[in-house]
């Protein structure tokens, strides 16, 4: 199957203000295997991006009449930031602040296990792993929840596509939202996407005391707590103050990466909090025109380091350009069914099976 045939017929779904989407550079990502055809549509903001649902189903519609074709997978996603009203901290309720008093480690009402996704240093792909894990968990029938602990760079209202302000309708208990099966709340729902939180180590701490206690997360199997990277007051605060069940932590596996990623183990250790796996992230990359695989960071470091610890290696996951738009796109690709999704549920199929989900 030839590229330009699937060009040709898509340069025949018009734009209501003119063009079509191949003039107007929108189609991103094409893959053609044999007879399925994968490809990316990107408007221009979310918000351009909600009103053309049926422009993508026209475009699958379309390149499925084309001979030789047996499957088309179509995705929207949006090259910027949706317009969204400033955000602030439910009506009545003060944000962050000097922790609590309390008694000894929690955990929330009806909230079985605590499982912390961490790495050493950024750029990993930690909270990308966060967000697709915590889907294919749900896909997988668990009762999951998300909390975007990253307080200086919450990212997961962008990877899980919510923007609303969450509601505290006592003033004192914040109701989560909810997004592809998963409960979540980040610190991101209460300020402004582009605007920076200037907090001093009691204010990170009170904030993660109050997502971790004044949230109703309700019932659930696992609640994974998707953490800024290093050993800082954030890590240091939940592993003291909640009852954890433990950590997965995330690399790349290159050298320099697998450094951090030790400190991050040995704090764990430190901490008394199980070290459950480690993940090798972007281990692999597939040219998406010439099907070669090449190791840009490097392969099997992760691996070879945890066996030298002794804890699972729970797998790899490659560098994958449509894992990337469907996170900016906030539908993770662990929604769907293709290979990066079946790789996510290899890996919630081994922490269920393992009992740590």
């Amino acid at each position: 199957m030839e590229a330009d045939r699937i060009y040709a017929a898509l340069r025949n779904l018009k734009l209501p203000d003119g063009g079509d989407l191949v003039a107007r550079d929108m189609v991103r990502a094409m893959r053609v295997e044999g007879g399925d055809v994968r490809f990316v549509i990107e408007a221009p903001n979310p918000d351009i991006a909600r009103q053309m649902e049926p422009l993508r189903q026209a475009a699958e519609a379309v390149v499925k009449q084309i001979e030789g074709v047996s499957s088309v997978q179509v995705a929207l996603t949006a090259h910027g930031p949706a317009a969204a009203p400033p955000k602030a901290p439910p009506q009545g309720m003060k944000f962050g602040g000097h922790p609590t008093p309390q008694a000894g480690p929690m955990r929330p009402a009806g909230v079985d296990r605590i499982l912390a996704v961490a790495s050493g240093k950024g750029g990993v792909g930690k909270s990308t792993v966060s967000a697709n894990l915590a889907v294919a968990l749900a896909k997988q029938g668990r009762r999951v929840g998300l909390l975007d602990a990253d307080i200086y760079g919450p990212s997961q209202p962008r990877m899980m596509g919510v923007s609303k302000r969450p509601a505290s309708p006592d003033g004192k208990t914040i109701e989560p939202l909810h997004a592809h099966g998963v409960t979540m709340m980040s610190v991101g729902l209460m300020v402004d996407e582009g605007k920076a939180v200037i907090w001093r180590g009691p204010m990170l701490m009170g904030a993660l005391q109050q997502m971790l206690g004044q949230v109703a997360w309700g019932e659930l199997d696992v609640l994974i707590v998707d953490l800024p990277p290093g050993t800082g007051d954030v890590q240091l605060t939940l592993c003291q103050r909640a009852a954890m069940t433990g950590a997965l932590v995330v690399s790349t596996p290159q050298d320099v990466a697998l450094l951090d990623a030790r400190k991050a183990i040995d704090m764990f250790n430190t901490l008394k909090t199980p070290v459950l796996g480690l993940i090798e992230n972007m281990s692999t990359f597939i040219c998406p025109n010439c099907g070669h695989e090449s190791h840009p960071f490097g392969h099997g470091g992760v691996a070879k380091e945890a066996e030298a610890i002794g804890v699972p290696f729970l797998g790899e996951l490659p560098l994958d350009l449509d894992t990337r738009l469907a996170g900016d796109s906030g539908t993770p690709i662990a929604t769907g069914d293709g290979p990066m999704a079946q790789a996510y549920a290899a890996l919630a199929d081994r922490l269920v099976k393992g009992g740590m989900a």
